[in-house]
């Protein structure tokens, strides 16, 4: 299929996938895509963008940002070759992936959501708790080895810190009384050690180690002898600080080490979750849909467009081959879409093969061809001297030796490029060849000979794009069953061409071809008028049967709910109940005991008493129980409810995206979980007066991301507290703050602060698009 890829360009379908992958696991896998003639490999791989798709439009893309390609820090940390500090961080980063897609997966679970493949694929991920842990404590997010690594680096870092001090407090004292002999007043490094500029004509008065000199020659940097023992102190300093951070490295190195092979595992499924929602991401792209797929070489294809033009303009056609007809042949003048047709049908057989939704209706089928051939456009080869008719008929013969019954055939004018007459025949000859042979076969040709063969075979249908003489532009419409027509009189006419002329042009075409063009003429219009007709019965039909299956969805939506709900009423009175009897049970035994232990003056028939005065509560109860069960519609805004745990009446303003009810109680809007309301009727407005009229909204001014880069801590903190207030009172679910990734301060600053908000549900770092490790993205309760 090699050449039809070419041919068909699949490899720009490649490329936008390519570009949708969120790290280099998934783009290696794009790079080897391709259509699959096995039905288990096809079925899976459609199935495997099905639900990346459904899982995007339920929930979102799978948290990958920040992943990377840690296959050589695998192969290097198997040998014991010390990793960087980048390598480790890679890796870290990678394992906060694996967590963030277990806990992903879990959402998914929570709502229901059936994606077996790729619950296979997160269950299969290893989590590496220690390994992160033990990597974060060493590594910051920049790669910069922590203080906290261990105790002899933090020492040693203090030394650092101690010298450099007092070489500067020194330097700074030579600064002041060598003034005169310094170009500028200030204190800087050359080799790791701490200089100072000097004129040039006082270089040999001024006393120390000459360590560089500027490009213009006028100044000098020299090490003073005040300092040199101290340089030398700093620089076996940072000897130290190396030996110490490389065994800190090596350490971890080990530790990696040791789970080599699950971290392999990890780096493979992850690649092909990236993969997966790459298609997904593609699939939304196009508006993409699963077709069913055959191995009987049938195609049905319902309002199909060619992915690579603008989904915005391209029109929607219907395609059916390999059924009642094994051969489309399609006719008609130039540009009015009949290539476009035969890429369409080509390419999304390609895709479909390849694991890829394709643009047209759910209710689409598509064959597993085991070759797929096309000869389309002018490949005429300069080098090799080959006219055009000769370039296709080469391409042609090495068609003709490799088809099987089981091939898609694709010509684009089939015979052009010589005699007009041994075109057709040529053309007429290699199209009963090949049905002969059981393949499945789209042409485009302008004879009129083939018109006829397609009337004269009953496994032959015409075809032909729609062309609108009053506009004299083509609509791109396929109009399957009827042939096409140059429309050459017509236009020409329409265009303003003597009658005299159009007269005489006539008199020269055939008379055959006259009554024929006049017959296609009236199958044409008459084909038309049925193909109107049949549109608007399905348009119908189509109507019809969305009312009747949104109709019984919303039956049986409504028949779930209530029995739902009265299941868990009916389960939360029957606790009720049993509680109340155990306690009643548990007060006689009591005061029997206390009576028998007391010697109290109780009557039995005082207890008598109080059991029955209990037995009447708990059927109070019940009753109230069985009151809220009838009284359990299912909500709507607008609904007047009872708030159970404040036994406050409110309206039903919005229901939330986690179930809950945003309540009007008098000027506060409060969100309660729906098994704390009690339906009570519908909302009744009043008439508004005017008076007294309090409006209590949103604040809009709150946006959802609050932006804290260049901010000072302190700064930061304060305004992080007053943005949250905000949103909460906004009823916002979900907001980002960005806080950069500079020294990690500010970033753990916030997430802090986040563990401690009571209103914080989740958070996590950005994903791709989202500001990655740099911003934070909030989930409110």
């Amino acid at each position: 299929m090699k050449q039809a890829i070419q041919i068909l360009e699949f490899n720009k379908i490649k490329q936008t996938v390519d570009s949708l992958c969120a790290c280099s696991l998934g783009q290696k896998r794009v790079e080897y895509l391709s259509p699959s003639i096995d039905e288990k490999q096809v079925e899976y791989s459609l199935n495997q963008s099905d639900e990346a798709l459904k899982i995007i439009l339920a929930l979102g893309e799978a948290p990958l940002g920040g992943v990377t390609d840690i296959t050589e820090a695998i192969k290097r940390a198997k040998i014991s070759a010390m990793l960087s500090a980048q390598e480790l961080l890679g890796i870290s980063r990678l394992l906060y992936a694996v967590s963030q897609l277990k806990t992903f997966s879990e959402r998914l679970n929570e709502i229901k959501v059936d994606v077996p493949i790729f619950s296979s694929q997160v269950n299969s991920l290893v989590s590496l708790n220690s390994l992160q842990t033990a990597i974060n404590d060493c590594i910051d997010e920049t790669g910069y080895i922590l203080d906290s690594a261990s105790s002899e680096l933090r020492n040693i870092r203090r030394s650092i810190q101690s010298t450099e001090a007092r070489i500067k407090e020194k330097l700074n004292h030579v600064v002041s009384e060598r003034r005169n002999k310094l170009t500028d007043g200030i204190v800087t490094i050359r080799n790791e050690r701490y200089v100072v500029p000097v004129r040039a004509e006082a270089k040999n008065t001024f006393g120390g180690t000459v360590h560089d000199q500027s490009s213009s020659g006028n100044t000098y940097f020299i090490e003073p002898k005040e300092v040199v023992d101290l340089n030398n102190k700093l620089q076996e300093y940072h000897v130290e600080e190396r030996r110490e951070i490389e065994r800190i490295l090596r350490a971890l190195t080990e530790e990696v080490k040791k789970f080599v092979d699950a971290l392999a595992v990890n780096v493979e499924v992850l690649g092909e979750i990236d993969f997966m929602f790459a298609k997904g991401k593609y699939a939304r792209l196009i508006n993409g849909t699963r077709p069913k797929m055959n191995t009987k070489g049938i195609i049905r294809l319902v309002a199909a467009r060619h992915p690579l033009i603008d989904q915005k303009v391209v029109v929607p056609n219907d395609i059916e081959l390999g059924d009642e007809y094994t051969t489309i042949v399609i006719t008609g003048p130039n540009t009015g879409g009949k290539t476009v047709t035969l890429k369409t049908v080509g390419l999304l057989t390609l895709m479909a093969q390849a694991g890829l939704l394709i643009p047209a209706h759910e209710t689409s089928q598509l064959a597993i061809f085991d070759h797929v051939f096309a000869d389309i456009g002018d490949e005429q080869s300069i080098e090799q001297s080959l006219s055009t008719f000769s370039s296709h008929m080469t391409n042609i013969v090495r068609i003709m030796e490799r088809l099987t019954v089981n091939s898609l055939i694709l010509f684009d004018e089939l015979g052009a490029g010589t005699d007009p007459k041994e075109g057709a025949s040529l053309a007429i000859s290699i199209l009963d060849y090949v049905k002969v042979r059981g393949a499945r076969t789209i042409a485009t040709s302008h004879y009129p000979e083939l018109k006829a063969y397609a009337y004269e075979n009953d496994d032959v249908i015409n075809a032909s794009v729609e062309f609108n003489i009053e506009t004299l532009s083509p609509t791109y419409r396929l109009l399957v069953g009827v042939p096409g027509r140059s429309n050459a009189f017509e236009i020409s006419k329409r265009l303003g061409l003597k009658e005299a002329i159009l007269t005489t042009a006539h008199a020269y075409v055939e008379t055959e071809r006259t009554e024929m063009t006049d017959l296609i003429t009236k199958l044409e219009d008459r084909g038309l008028e049925l193909d109107h007709e049949i549109q608007l019965l399905q348009k119908q039909n189509q109507e019809v049967e969305a009312m009747r299956l949104d109709y019984e969805r919303k039956i049986a939506k409504f028949e779930a709910e209530r029995e739902r709900v009265l299941e868990e009423i009916k389960k939360e009175a029957f606790e009720n109940i049993r509680q109340a009897k155990e306690e009643a049970e548990q007060i006689v035994a009591d005061l029997r005991q206390a009576k028998k232990m007391a010697d109290l003056s109780i009557k039995d028939h005082e207890l008598t008493e109080k059991l029955t005065s209990l037995k009447k509560s708990e059927a109070k109860q019940a009753e109230q129980f069985k009151r809220k069960a009838r009284n359990k519609a299912p909500l709507k805004a607008g609904d007047e409810v009872m708030v159970l745990s404040l036994n406050r009446q409110g309206e039903l303003i919005e229901k939330t995206k986690n179930g809950d009810w945003m309540v009007q109680l008098g000027m506060m809007k409060v969100n309660i979980k729906e098994d704390d309301l009690e339906y009570l009727r519908k909302s009744v407005k009043k008439k508004d007066s005017g008076k007294g009229k309090m409006i209590h909204k949103r604040n809009t001014n709150v946006g959802i991301q609050l932006d804290l880069r260049g901010e000072r801590y302190e700064d930061a903190m304060l305004r992080l507290d007053k943005y949250m207030d905000e949103v909460l009172l906004a009823g916002y679910q979900t907001v980002t703050i960005i806080h950069g990734h500079g020294t990690g301060a500010l970033r753990q600053g916030v997430h802090k602060y986040l563990k401690k908000n009571k209103h914080v549900a989740s958070f996590r770092f950005g994903g791709a698009g989202e500001g990655g490790t740099g911003a934070t993205v909030v989930e409110l309760k």
